[in-house]
């Protein structure tokens, strides 16, 4: 027989034999290859995770006028959280998580900041552990992990303040230790970092998460400066795919998993008895105010140039102290119970039509880890975005000036200006996730402009639960109250974080 009818004959077999056991599926194809095994632990493993944009993205996971996550897409980041550390990480701990910068990456002629990044991997953070020490203090494990967001040496967006604060240098190239992912890939930052990664040579999980053009990007540029001589995917494959590329005495190898997710389109149902009703504290320890100054009364003066028809409702971050000095930019297992439980918590309490925070790549001293002692600043994002993907409202990140430049309990005048003046929030009703330390000195300084000798007290360090309400009437006269709260019982609430 021939060679070329002995390749006849053989192929004929194989797809006989092929028809057969379609056959025997029910003429079914055969089911899907299982999924890769977990990767290991012992090599060099980057990791990617394409976050959801305007451009690419799920059917139903993005909001085309707030360019934020939908309940839907936030259903998934809770799941796939769950998937990449059981399914890709193995139930191991991650070595570093980086998403994209927000504010590098404006959408929607509104130019909204991308907080998808963030919050794709919030979820997946707090399935994490770190391990924090402060002076003779620690160390301590909690679940929080940060996430890295700040910006790096590259030039900065329009209207962000220059930071107070930058993350120590990396490496050799020059990346900053809690850089984020820059949408813009200025100067090649995205590849400096994984380059300074790589040059460390620490065996572990780097986890980066930014819209897929980002992602698909930076595998692409890592694959040829690092001559790996992968096939690395150009066709975007939707949010349930993550990639993989694991590198071992500088060979390196792809991997690509698939979440397989499909979820409901409703808000997420937070598992029983997490969450339980409290009083409002203020209330419980007889420390309620209400403070007002109307102009021509007393010495009070209303000032030029200050809002009227406003409402501010300020909220703290979620818990994120396990312990008095525990501080890694982020909240912990506590705190996303509390974030989740927002929406629901405040129905019918509050009426904002649009959230604001703190810009999240302001980096923050903290305590000493594995991973440095500076982190992003990114609990005050992740507490608010819950409530402002379950209610479709506008997000948007005060970044025209460092809060951390504005000491307490010097008066936070830049803060007060921002939000009381201008008529930026005129006719406006505002929700704003700030840190404790910094809401008193901002209140106090719209209100020393008043001349009617008017203050509020520090906001107290045990309390995550108190709503402040700022109210600027048609004449510019204002009202302070802690009257409102979100009446979830900090005590109560788990040290783990709810899974999905």
């Amino acid at each position: 027989m021939t060679p070329l009818r002995r390749s006849a004959v053989l192929f004929c077999l194989i797809a006989t034999a092929l028809m057969l056991d379609a056959c025997g599926n029910g003429g079914q194809p055969d089911p899907t290859p299982p999924a890769p095994a977990p990767l290991s632990a012992k090599n060099v493993n980057l990791i990617f995770v394409a976050s959801e944009d305007l451009l690419y993205n799920q059917t139903g996971d993005v909001n085309p006028q707030t360019a934020n996550l939908t309940n839907r897409g936030l259903q998934r980041s809770l799941r796939v959280a769950t998937f990449l550390q059981q399914s890709v990480l193995g139930g191991a701990n991650v070595n570093a998580i980086y998403t994209v910068i927000p504010t590098t990456h404006p959408q929607t002629a509104n130019q909204y900041p991308d907080m998808a990044g963030l919050e794709t991997m919030q979820q997946f953070a707090m399935l994490n552990q770190i391990s924090l020490s402060y002076e003779a203090y620690g160390p301590l494990a909690a679940n929080s992990f940060p996430l890295n967001v700040s910006y790096s040496s590259a030039a900065l967006p329009d209207d962000v303040a220059t930071p107070l604060f930058n993350c120590p240098v990396m490496g050799s190239g020059g990346a900053y230790r809690c850089q984020g992912i820059d949408f813009r890939d200025l100067n090649g930052a995205n590849e400096t970092l994984v380059g300074d990664i790589l040059a460390q040579n620490l065996p572990g999980f780097y986890v980066f998460s930014a819209p897929w053009e980002t992602i698909s990007s930076l595998m692409a540029n890592v694959n040829r400066l690092e001559g790996y001589g992968l096939n690395i995917p150009m066709t975007y494959a939707g949010p349930n795919a993550i990639y993989a590329i694991s590198i071992t005495t500088g060979r390196a190898a792809l991997a690509k998993y698939n979440s397989n997710v499909d979820p409901p389109y409703t808000y997420p149902t937070l598992p029983a008895g997490g969450i339980v009703d409290a009083p409002c504290l203020p209330v419980t320890k007889n420390s309620t105010f209400h403070v007002t100054a109307t102009g021509g009364v007393g010495d009070a003066v209303v000032p030029a140039g200050v809002n009227t028809n406003q409402t501010l409702y300020f909220i703290r971050h979620s818990e994120a102290h396990p312990t008095p000095w525990w501080e890694d930019g982020n909240y912990y297992g506590k705190g996303q119970w509390r974030a989740l439980a927002l929406p629901q918590a405040l129905r019918d309490k509050i009426h904002p039509d649009i959230v604001y925070s703190i810009d999240p790549a302001q980096a923050t001293p903290g305590s000493s880890s594995a991973v440095g002692d500076m982190y992003s600043y990114v609990r005050t994002n992740t507490t608010v975005l819950p409530y402002a993907i379950a209610n479709a409202l506008p997000y948007r990140l005060a970044t025209s000036f460092e809060m951390e430049a504005q000491k307490p309990p010097a008066l936070a005048t830049e803060a007060a200006q921002f939000f009381f003046y201008g008529g930026r929030f005129t006719n406006r009703a505002v929700l704003v996730g700030w840190e404790h330390d910094h809401i008193a000195p901002t209140v106090n300084a719209l209100l020393a402009a008043y001349h009617g000798g008017q203050s509020v007290p520090a906001w107290p360090g045990d309390d995550y639960d108190t709503v402040w309400t700022v109210k600027l009437d048609a004449n510019g006269n204002v009202s302070v109250d802690n009257l409102t709260c979100e009446g979830i019982s900090s005590q109560a609430l788990p040290a783990t974080p709810p899974e999905f």
